[in-house]
């Protein structure tokens, strides 16, 4: 299958600049980068993708066995570098495409510039002393209620993700960006990322890392970036003065400055 047409891949930007390529969260597509994409093509090459199952992607690439592990997903962003010969990528991850970023880099570290791991989580289940931010009950639930009722669960959890109840037009923008989803692959999708545990692979990261988190984050968080910058040799933390799980809507000006100046440095 034609890589290209699989992932919706579009490539914005200046055609001789440093390659950012920017990889989307849970129920989201390549449109929630649209608010930090012009600040960005003003000096980088920026390619953009959907994961297979979200947006405009060929639901015929959709196979549950390879997207039950964040290793599939992992393994489409390699295939996009090679199909189109990317190297020394700065690769921006949101959220759960965090960990999927963390994976292909473990995997071809030669491919990679740099990864910014944008509101990361590597595990979401407190355990002993790590604290994710949910209880292994909590999640339970939440895959309960998204089995169920997916769009239900969809309008109830969006604003929460969100996190910015004086702008509920985002809390909106979500809620209608999960509900474009196919529930199916939707479904496969969250308990991939909800249940994953990718806390043993943030060892194995050899490039240069910059960890973006929120002051306040209803999915990760802030014991989960400082988590994060502990594990990734040599990686930083910035914590934007923003609210919610996504603030490259929320704080677009902030999480483009954060980027841009990271990718900047020789």
């Amino acid at each position: 299958m034609d890589v290209r047409t699989r992932n919706n891949i579009t490539v914005t930007g200046r055609e001789d600049g440093p390659v950012l390529l920017l990889a989307h969260g849970f129920g989201c597509d390549q449109n929630l980068w649209r608010l930090v994409t012009p600040t960005l093509a003003e000096e980088f090459r920026v390619v953009l993708f959907d994961h297979v199952g979200s947006g405009r992607s060929d639901p015929a690439a959709w196979d549950e066995e390879r997207y039950s592990s964040l290793g599939g997903y992992a393994e489409d962003v390699l295939e996009i570098c090679r199909e189109l010969d990317l190297r020394d990528v700065v690769f921006v991850g949101h959220s759960v495409s965090s960990m999927i970023g963390v994976l292909a880099a473990v995997r071809e570290p030669e491919r990679f510039a740099k990864l910014v791991l944008l509101t990361p989580s590597p595990c979401y289940i407190d355990d002993d002393d790590y604290r994710g931010g949910f209880s292994r009950e909590d999640i339970e639930e939440l895959l309960d209620s998204l089995d169920s009722n997916y769009l239900g669960w969809s309008a109830a959890m969006a604003p929460v993700i969100m996190g910015t109840p004086d702008r509920p037009e985002l809390g909106e923008e979500l809620t209608n960006s999960f509900c474009r989803t196919d529930p199916d692959m939707a479904r496969v999708f969250a308990h991939t990322t909800f249940l994953s545990d990718n806390r043993e692979d943030l060892a194995g990261v050899a490039v240069p890392t910059l960890v973006i988190e929120c002051l306040q984050d209803a999915i990760a968080p802030r014991e989960v970036g400082a988590f994060v910058r502990d594990r990734i040799s040599g990686s930083r933390l910035v914590t934007l003065d923003a609210t919610g799980h996504c603030p490259q809507l929320s704080a677009p000006e902030a999480t483009a400055e954060a980027i841009v100046s990271f990718a900047r440095e020789r």
